[in-house]
């Protein structure tokens, strides 16, 4: 081994082009494979860092919506398959020790949460049971982050009051550094309260908690859900309209779910790209096989055995996949950290993407795999020879067997079989992103800004003092330079929470519990759809007059009006969220708006409904922080940006204890919605434009080899009077028939494949005649460019040289 080693290094050290082409190629393939392998171990194969994390599971309705406190006790007292449940409840907590307020993303959790995922603090103690059981809430844990950022990271943080929502919570611990629950929904806690579940569990009416469970040691998903689908068979009949539709999900299937079909698509991509790249260098290896009979011939007649040759074959195969992997491994690294920045907020994990020991063994397992894929080929081809055809000097250019020229036009096909398909594959996220730029959101976002303004723990959240502030916030905000017009709302659309809310329609029979209608519940001040571009239907906008001591107004989407009042004019119409009153406060439906998109791009819009904030009590009198906040949106003249410290400002002025967070653009806010399919787009389109420019040199490099290898064939054709341009469609001819063969081979496999996207796609089919037919067309004009120079170099071949030669 160690003198085919050295033979091999000598061989490649002497065709200096050949060594820097093949290891290139092989090294964009394992280099793109390490890269993408990279995300997907981080997200899809890295357990989640929880102890025994393969056990915990969420329990919700419809695998995504929130539960209620009663239930969960319910669920507590009568389930066999959970060691314990735990549940969560969002919260935004205004922290206003140690310098400026801020608003800050947190929860309250049940005092067993923690202990369930068998982490533990890095300083300090979980809630104890008492502090649920009383209620005791103010007690707080600090993620790492946020105790670096703004306590310094002081030790002696643990037993130190500090203010959250303007009153004293006591900090009993730090988690540790890296730690984030929840992995899939408010992923960015920076802190943690107990939650007084005691005090609530009686209620069924308010969705809000999201539940966390533990399987027993031995009990699969399927019997908990089993166990569960039990459970809340019996719960509806008792409470009806309560337990409905209740999901058991492995926690990190939920976590990685929506991410996973792109990724694999993403794997098996750049799996045909190296596929390709490894056909590249088989047929660079068969043609300087094929320059090397001689040599091995005379190995042969020396005694070497055939699998002695082999091995010197293979050997210098695994070589330069060693080397082509070791740069590869260069080329991932810059493309981890390019991905790293480019990779969408909504992936999970990302935070956790590197090169790690399993990536590198990764990348050690494909380099050694694709020298033998590579190599294998050319290897025993090389060396199955006739010793006295390949003795003869007059042997040498008459021209190669028909079983290697098949072979070759086999690899050249197959290259171009896998780059029509990943051609196609980026054909129809081309198709899905313009589809998705082309969608109405429903407001104007350009020139747009919304940020969240929290008034809770300070003197502005006094009822009385409330509407006020707001009213001077908007007229503050109005008189800076740049600002066309201002209004609030209180969840923005896309970069918002969304609220549902029941609600029934007068002259209608009352509803079965669980079956009223629901709507998506926003609350607004005037001006909200002149601000935002919103276009009004139908009567009239929310005015001034619109308070307390008027009679109650709603305004509702289109998708609203033609649900419930199909073929009426719903202008007039009157709704309640309370008729279990003896007398409900009815509001009117004074207008009609286009629907706008809510909280996904691509969902079709559902019922919603305004109405005024200045005649909504939860939200001038409530002391729920659920309730004192208003998000602001702002239309600019120029670009939104250049006046948030104004905004930052102008706000300060008025308290300095009130934060204003979440500042962003409704450009960005778009934008983000639309982050994964042109992440998507992009790397599909690299990779394929990868694939087709391998394909192309392959095309080249096979074309060029024969039409060296057919000097003399070429110069008796053209000696006996075939024209340059038959010699020219003889060559591009045997070029375009291995592109058309390969177009075929891979529009089979397309047909077949792309229904694996189905689920990344929107606005076009897995099937797209004009992405297939597109796809076609420049896998044809690429065979036909990589052909074209070595047919014009046939045409320059002197038949009497040719001649002579031979």
């Amino acid at each position: 081994m160690f003198q085919d080693l050295r033979y091999a290094l000598r061989q490649l050290r002497k065709s200096p082009v050949f060594t820097v082409v093949a290891v290139l190629a092989i090294a964009i393939g394992i280099g793109a494979n390490t890269a993408i392998f990279s995300v997907v171990n981080a997200v899809l194969l890295l357990p989640l860092p929880y102890d025994d994390p393969d056990r915990l599971v969420t329990i919700l309705h419809e695998y995504d919506h929130p539960v209620a406190p009663g239930n969960v006790l319910d669920w507590r007292a009568q389930n066999r398959v959970f060691e314990d449940i735990g549940v969560a409840e969002s919260w935004t907590a205004n922290l206003s020790s140690t310098g400026q307020a801020e608003s800050v993303n947190a929860l309250r959790v049940s005092t067993n949460l923690f202990p369930m995922l068998g982490v533990q603090p890095l300083l300090g103690r979980f809630f104890l049971s008492d502090e649920e059981k009383t209620g005791d809430e103010h007690k707080v844990i600090l993620s790492y982050g946020l105790w670096q950022r703004r306590f310094g990271g002081d030790r002696a943080i643990v037993g130190r009051s500090i203010t959250l929502q303007g009153e004293p919570y006591t900090v009993v611990g730090v988690m540790p550094s890296g730690f984030q629950f929840a992995p899939f929904w408010v992923t960015k806690a920076q802190l943690w309260a107990p939650l007084a579940l005691g005090q609530r569990l009686t209620s069924r009416e308010i969705n809000s908690l999201r539940a966390f469970a533990r399987l027993r040691a031995g009990v699969s998903v399927e019997q908990a859900r089993a166990d569960m689908a039990t459970i809340t068979a019996r719960l509806e009949r008792q409470f009806p309209g309560t337990n409905r539709n209740v999901t058991v999900q492995l926690l990190k299937e939920k976590v990685v779910g929506d991410v996973r079909p792109a990724l694999l698509v993403l794997l098996g991509a750049v799996g045909f790209l190296l596929l390709i790249a490894c056909a590249n260098v088989a047929h660079m290896l068969m043609a300087r096989g094929a320059a090397r009979q001689r040599e091995i011939a005379v190995r042969a007649a020396l005694g070497a055995e055939r699998w002695r040759i082999v091995r010197q074959f293979l050997t210098e195969s695994l070589l330069l996949a060693l080397l082509g992997g070791t740069a590869g491994l260069l080329l991932a690294f810059w493309g981890v950290r390019l991905l790293v920045v480019l990779i969408p907020a909504s992936v999970p994990r990302a935070d956790s993407i590197s090169l790690d020991a399993r990536v590198l063994l990764f990348t050690a397992a494909i380099s050694i795999l694709t020298g033998i894929v590579f190599g294998i080929l050319p290897a025993l081809q090389g060396s199955d020879l006739n010793l006295r055809d390949a003795l003869q000097e007059s042997g040498r250019g008459t021209g190669e067997s028909l079983r290697r020229n098949r072979m070759r036009s086999v690899l050249v096909a197959s290259e171009f079989a896998l780059a029509f398909l990943l051609m196609i594959g980026a054909g129809l996220m081309v198709r899905t992103f313009f589809a998705l730029r082309a969608i109405d959101p429903g407001f104007q976002p350009h020139h747009l800004l919304s940020a969240v303004v929290s008034i809770a723990g300070t003197e502005e959240a006094q009822p009385q003092k409330r509407m006020a502030f707001y009213e001077q916030v908007l007229q503050r905000v109005a008189a800076l330079q740049g600002v066309e017009s201002v209004s609030a709302i209180n969840h923005v659309p896309l970069a918002g929470d969304v609220w549902g809310f029941p609600f029934s329609i007068e002259g209608r029979p009352p509803s079965r519990p669980g079956e009223s209608p629901h709507a998506v519940y926003r609350v607004i001040l005037p001006g909200y759809f002149r601000t935002m571009g919103t276009s009004l239907l139908r009567g009239r906008d929310i005015r001034e007059s619109d308070r307390m001591t008027a009679s109650g107004v709603v305004i509702i989407n289109d998708r609203m009006a033609r649900t419930y009042w199909p073929g009426e004019d719903a202008l007039g119409k009157r709704i309640t969220f309370d008729d279990q009153q003896k007398k409900p406060i009815w509001l009117t439906v004074i207008g009609v708006t286009q629907d706008a998109k809510q909280d996904e791009w691509t969902a079709a819009p559902r019922s919603e409904m305004y109405l005024p904030l200045l005649q909504s009590s939860e939200y001038l009198h409530d002391t729920s922080s659920h309730f004192q906040y208003i998000t602001l949106v702002v239309r600019t003249t120029g670009e939104p940006a250049a006046i948030v410290n104004d905004i930052r400002t102008s706000i300060a002025g008025l308290d300095k204890n009130v934060p204003v967070s979440e500042i962003e653009t409704m450009d960005q806010a778009v934008s983000d919605r639309n982050a994964e399919p042109r992440f998507e787009l992009w790397l599909l389109g690299s990779f394929a434009a990868l694939a087709l420019l391998l394909a192309a040199l392959g095309i080249y490099g096979v074309m060029s080899y024969s039409v060296s290898r057919r000097t003399h064939e070429l110069g008796v054709r053209m000696a006996l009077g075939a024209a340059p341009g038959d010699v020219i469609k003889l060559v591009v001819r045997q070029a375009m028939m291995l592109a058309l063969v390969g177009s075929a081979s891979g529009l089979a496999a397309a047909i077949l494949l792309t229904r694996t996207m189905s689920k990344l796609l929107y606005g076009v089919r897995p099937t797209d005649p004009f992405t297939f037919g597109g796809a076609v067309l420049l896998v044809s004009a690429v065979a036909f460019a990589a052909s074209y120079i070595p047919a014009r170099r046939a045409i320059r071949i002197d038949p009497v040289s040719a001649l002579r030669c031979e």
